[in-house]
């Protein structure tokens, strides 16, 4: 059978002329890049514990025929976002009745004329299968860069809040019935945790990179003001919106490198809360102090103690990943913790041999040259005099954690070019 081979015209041309056309710029629209899809605003999902551990939620059991408004400040803006919605750790569906985005308000209020619905799949209401997130479909909003948003979701069946974050450091809003469009939501309770919302994206500008916070609660900003947005990565994201550079708080109070309780632990996470994140270029890991300190309080009466060496295990284990990733990782020294905790039912949380393991930690995180660049938080918040504790400036007054002085401190101390990278 005779069979004859057929090609495109395009190829019996002469080849000069091949050459030449392949050497056409493109048209200007083909080289602009294009604006990207970026997380400007993130919160680490949390299962809720059990009530035989030493922390309440503050949860209700469930929301039913409910509105929570939540307010989350942005780091980037852009003229159009979307919301991530996470159901990581329910065990039955989520309902979602309705959904809406604005720019927030005082209070519970939004600002008008800003006022968006969100639909997922073009539809108002919405289910998200247990155990995953939901993404909204686009909406046109002028978000400017810092802004506050509110997001606002009706629950119209039972529903246990079974993914939230416990640490939100902003005052969320519930009222009765489908509120999501109300100018000023009239709540009958409040929440200072956040339930369901895990990202607000934007369609950014073209280069836009993003920096997570990956951490504990030093990161997630336990004991700075409430609804002030005053901690360390807030106090970053000022400073890089200019560079075009989201700032996210991956942070978890409680969370820890190798163990469960309040979150999972840093290994099982790091793929979800940084590797995933969209246009991620760097992250930022503080974290380590709950894995020494924990053991002998109440919150962990009969664990094991926690050896530098265990802890150095697991932060080779992210710098191994987020290198597979092209993702620049920079470590942060644990800062002070001596008389942590002292005046609370957590006695015990410091003692002469936890600091030793602080100090064995820091020593690597410094000079072991694994990390792509350092932080050293210690050195800028700890007392001269007594570098086991915080200086009492920067001393939210728990002797663990920053006031919102502290945490400006912390903020102001990055190098910008160091944390990412540039010459």
């Amino acid at each position: 059978m005779n069979a004859r081979i057929r090609f495109p015209a395009w190829s019996r041309l002469p080849a000069w002329l091949l050459v030449a056309a392949l050497a056409l710029p493109l048209p200007a629209a083909a080289r602009a890049p294009q604006p990207a899809w970026i997380p400007t605003w993130t919160a680490s999902p949390q299962p809720r514990w059990d009530g035989d551990f030493a922390l309440p939620t503050q949860l209700p059991y469930h929301f039913w025929n409910q509105t929570v408004r939540q307010v989350a400040r942005v780091s980037l803006g852009g003229r159009r976002v979307r919301v991530l919605l996470s159901n990581q750790y329910g065990d039955k569906p989520l309902k979602i009745g309705a959904a809406r985005i604005a720019l927030a308000g005082e209070g519970g209020a939004i600002v008008p004329g800003s006022d968006r619905a969100l639909t997922f799949g073009g539809r108002a209401a919405a289910t998200v299968p247990p155990g995953a997130p939901l993404l909204s479909d686009p909406v046109e909003l002028e978000v400017p860069a810092l802004a506050r948003v509110a997001v606002s979701l009706y629950l119209p069946e039972p529903t246990p809040p079974s993914t939230f974050h416990w640490d939100a450091r902003q005052t969320a809003y519930v009222g009765a019935g489908d509120q999501t469009a109300a100018p000023r939501l009239r709540a009958d309770s409040t929440l200072t945790a956040r339930v369901f919302l895990g990202a607000i994206q934007v369609e950014a500008a073209p280069g836009a990179r993003a920096v997570v916070a990956f951490g504990d609660s030093i990161t997630d900003g336990n004991m700075a003001t409430l609804d002030a947005d005053a901690r360390w990565p807030d106090a970053l994201a000022g400073r890089l919106a200019a560079r075009n550079v989201a700032v996210l708080n991956a942070g978890i109070s409680g969370a820890r490198v190798l163990r469960d309780k309040m979150g999972e632990n840093a290994l099982a996470r790091f793929e979800r809360d940084v590797l995933a994140q969209p246009g991620v270029a760097a992250v930022v890991v503080l974290m380590g102090i709950n894995d020494i300190a924990w053991r002998g309080t109440p919150l962990e009466p009969d664990a094991p103690p926690v050896a530098a060496e265990d802890l150095i295990a697991g932060y080779r284990q992210l710098i191994a990943r987020a290198r597979a990733r092209g993702v620049r990782i920079v470590g942060a020294t644990l800062t002070p913790f001596e008389g942590a905790l002292d005046a609370t039912p957590m006695r015990g949380y410091f003692d002469a041999g936890k600091e030793r393991v602080r100090r064995q930690v820091n020593a690597w995180i410094r000079d072991g040259g694994e990390f792509d660049a350092v932080l050293d938080f210690d050195a800028i918040v700890r007392d001269p005099a007594h570098p086991a504790r915080f200086l009492p400036a920067y001393d939210s007054g728990d002797h663990l954690h920053p006031g919102d002085a502290g945490y400006r401190a912390m903020a102001q101390a990055i190098d910008p070019r160091v944390l990412l990278g540039e010459d």
